[in-house]
């Protein structure tokens, strides 16, 4: 970019809002008994509801209503007690009814907000505008062959959430951090798994510049079904700078749907931006409205887990742990699911944390899998880190000797001792590694006593080799050090 177009470009601000279609995690779709599925043989999880044939009616799925209400309480919505279905009109080859059926006038939720922490410790909020209950489309196949494009129909009628914020994003930064804490949050609440590179979350991004100071929004476009936090900030990126050259040249910016080319990093026009007024949208028959009871509501609020945030402060405040450790732990789902499970065996749990976010989390990114794939369990870990506690075997014989060799349902008392691992509690034989070790290294003894303490490291090394880590460090030290005297 040359230094003219920086200049102009810092006359601007981005203005964006997103809107984040979640599929939720149900069996089966949002109006039929259908499976929903990922991974399906195409037009598998198929019915006369899913394909629209005539005299087909929709049954809403009740599973859909509590999820979408779980994740409008976290976003500090205001539930709408009383709402109803549209049909959206449009036609997609991928959409068997010739319409979607959606939300329009009367989402679920509405009027929330979430506070977002940006990677320089800034706190962000950002406004969500209404969540939204919809029914995916189908999925249309342009390259299994020269002539025809396929439609694999399993994902019409999967149930989608959509949540829509309001245009309170200022950089792509903030979109990511947005879209990182959204994901976290619809795991943590078990109503996705946040899957983007199964489009489990996609994500929409309105995006409109203006000069730096006013108040008044510019025309936006729409970069449609960004599939990875990355793509999301490439497309910011790509379009804040497109349409900054477009307004200094003194063109309009046209509003349009945009496609993004992962390959190259641009965006290009899809179609010119429909309206509302061009989906016709008007209720559905097929469907009652719904009625949340407040019984059932009150059921749902007091299901509902404490939040990442609320666990951060918790761990703090519990195990003394950094904010950023803390936060480690409360936004992987998997990772606190496998810290209460071990915590209701392991006798100190601060210790139990300091295993997690230390030896274990080094071992797994080597490994290069998550929690969920570690074949050591709760349990066994929660063992091990007892017979540390407890100095029957030392932390490095646990790190290097019998953690490898743990497997899924052995006992891990019975290997410790089959790999003989346990620590020598026989203090003669401490005393005979010792006195072999002092008579080795005179001159450093004679160090040590005329003040070099320093060298006491090298003697509690050298028994430790002797005594092939089954000892315990400190009694080794404690007693070399009265030898000493």
């Amino acid at each position: 970019m040359s230094t003219i177009n920086t200049i102009e470009s810092d006359q601007f601000e981005l203005v964006s809002g997103l809107e984040i279609h979640v599929q939720l995690n149900t069996h089966s779709k949002i109006f039929s008994s259908d499976s929903a599925t990922f991974g399906a043989k195409p037009n598998e999880h198929i019915s006369a509801v899913s394909l629209a044939l005539p005299g087909a009616l929709p049954k809403l799925n009740k599973e859909v209503i509590e999820k979408a209400i779980r994740i409008g309480l976290a976003l500090n919505c205001e539930i709408n007690q009383h709402n109803f279905f549209d049909r959206k009109n449009y036609f997609y080859a991928d959409l068997p009814k010739g319409y979607q059926i959606t939300q329009d006038n009367s989402p679920i939720c509405k009027n929330g907000f979430i506070n977002v922490i940006l990677p320089n410790g800034d706190e962000k909020r950002i406004g969500i505008n209404r969540i939204h209950l919809e029914e995916d489309a189908g999925k249309s196949l342009h390259d299994q062959n020269p002539q025809y494009s396929y439609v694999d129909l399993n994902r019409a009628g999967v149930p989608l959430i959509e949540i829509v914020t309001e245009p309170d994003i200022r950089s792509a930064e903030e979109a990511s951090a947005l879209l990182t804490e959204i994901r976290q949050l619809v795991r943590h609440l078990n109503v996705s798994d946040g899957n983007m590179e199964e489009g489990s979350l996609r994500c929409d991004a309105n995006i409109s510049i203006r000069e730096k100071g006013t108040t008044s929004f510019g025309t936006r476009c729409e970069v449609k079904n960004l599939n990875s936090i990355r793509n999301v900030r490439r497309a910011m990126d790509f379009e804040f700078n497109r349409q900054v050259e477009v307004t200094s040249k003194g063109e309009r910016i046209i509003q349009s749907t945009l496609n993004f080319d992962a390959d190259k990093g641009t965006t290009s026009p899809m179609r010119a931006k429909e309206e509302a007024n061009d989906y016709r949208y008007f209720p559905d028959p097929d469907l009652q409205p719904i009625a949340i009871s407040d019984e059932w509501l009150n059921a749902i609020q007091s299901a509902m887990p404490a939040l990442p945030k609320e666990i951060a402060k918790q761990l703090i405040a519990a195990f003394g742990v950094s904010k950023t450790e803390a936060n480690l732990l409360a936004e992987d789902t998997d990772l606190y699911n496998y810290f209460n499970e071990a915590k209701l065996e392991v006798n100190n749990q601060k210790s139990l944390v300091n295993w997690l976010l230390g030896s274990i989390r080094a071992l797994l990114n080597e490994q290069n899998i998550s929690i969920a794939q570690f074949e050591v369990s709760p349990k066994q870990l929660a063992t091990l880190i007892n017979l540390v506690d407890e100095k029957k075997i030392s932390q490095q014989s646990a790190l290097q000797n019998l953690l490898p060799n743990l497997k899924a349902g052995k006992d891990v008392l019975a290997l410790a001792n089959d790999l003989n691992l346990l620590i020598v509690e026989d203090s003669d034989e401490l005393s005979s590694y010792i006195t072999e070790v002092l008579a080795k290294y005179q001159p450093q003894v004679q160090a040590y006593k005329t003040g070099k303490k320093g060298v006491l490291g090298l003697f509690v090394g050298e028994v430790m080799k002797l005594a092939k880590g089954k000892a315990d460090a400190k009694k080794v030290s404690d007693l070399i050090i009265e030898k000493l005297k």
